[in-house]
């Protein structure tokens, strides 16, 4: 099993390596068909020196710090999941070039899961507005992922909902439509089944870091405390995934 190892900031580093033979066969198929997918779009992309974020970027001359990619982010009115990429300022994330933040929005989530409770709840998006953010992927200068990443609540706007919740929406991340980017589209929601184990790990560590942040802040409220922004993270290795994963369904089939 992967060990979360807490940093000077409160930030959990997860280790990339799980134990794929504790997942369901369901979920390994689901996965190794993911990864396929990874990699034949990175394959085909790059034939032409392109990858996800540069089609996502094409026509754009200039590329903004803070701006959202593409404009109004993708949203698919079937899946109700949504995604947008952009980047920070120069220097404050290593090696990183900018990051995508996945969600899913209120009628992707599954009936009768409700916020948490919490005294800033009244501030949150509620109802028809309710999204939740299933994990961040920071990317390099190439176009190619480097890391998996939670982020504490105000850093997405987002309506916070328990781990144990939120990861029972992974498998409904899907951008099921060819704008902006088919390429980029299909890749995202790869990668988030991909990692599903990881996303899932990420998202509980996410839970335990805001707890002890908030035992050790009594007096604040650590869901908008700006000095917690990401609170877990895990390296990304695809190839070192589906191996992973196809010895795990080799060992159960």
């Amino acid at each position: 099993m992967a060990k979360a190892q807490a940093t000077k900031s409160g930030r959990q580093e997860e280790t990339r390596h799980l134990d794929m033979a504790t997942q369901p066969v369901k979920r390994l198929r689901m996965m190794l068909a993911a990864g396929e997918d990874v990699l034949e779009i990175q394959r085909v992309l790059g034939r032409t020196g392109d990858s996800v974020v540069s089609e996502l970027l094409r026509g754009h001359e200039t590329f903004y710090e803070w701006d959202h990619y593409p404009k109004g982010d993708v949203f698919d009115g079937d899946s109700h999941a949504q995604y947008f990429y952009h980047t920070h300022p120069g220097g404050l994330r290593d090696k990183e070039h900018g990051h995508f933040h996945t969600f899913v929005r209120a009628k992707g989530l599954p009936r009768g899961m409700k916020p948490k409770r919490h005294k800033s709840r009244d501030k949150w998006p509620m109802g028809d507005d309710a999204v939740t953010h299933l994990v961040g992927i920071s990317m390099d200068s190439k176009g190619q992922p480097l890391r998996l990443f939670s982020t504490n609540r105000w850093v997405t706007g987002e309506t916070w909902y328990k781990a144990d919740d939120v990861c029972k929406v992974i498998g409904r991340f899907v951008i099921g439509h060819a704008r902006p980017s088919w390429p980029t589209n299909r890749w995202i929601g790869a990668m988030v089944h991909l990692f599903w184990p990881q996303v899932m790990m990420l998202l509980k560590a996410r839970d335990q870091v805001i707890e002890n942040w908030a035992a050790q802040n009594p007096d604040l409220d650590t869901l908008e405390d700006r000095r917690l922004e990401v609170a877990s993270q895990a390296e990304v290795d695809i190839e070192a995934q589906l191996a992973a994963v196809r010895a795990a369904l080799d060992a159960r089939t």
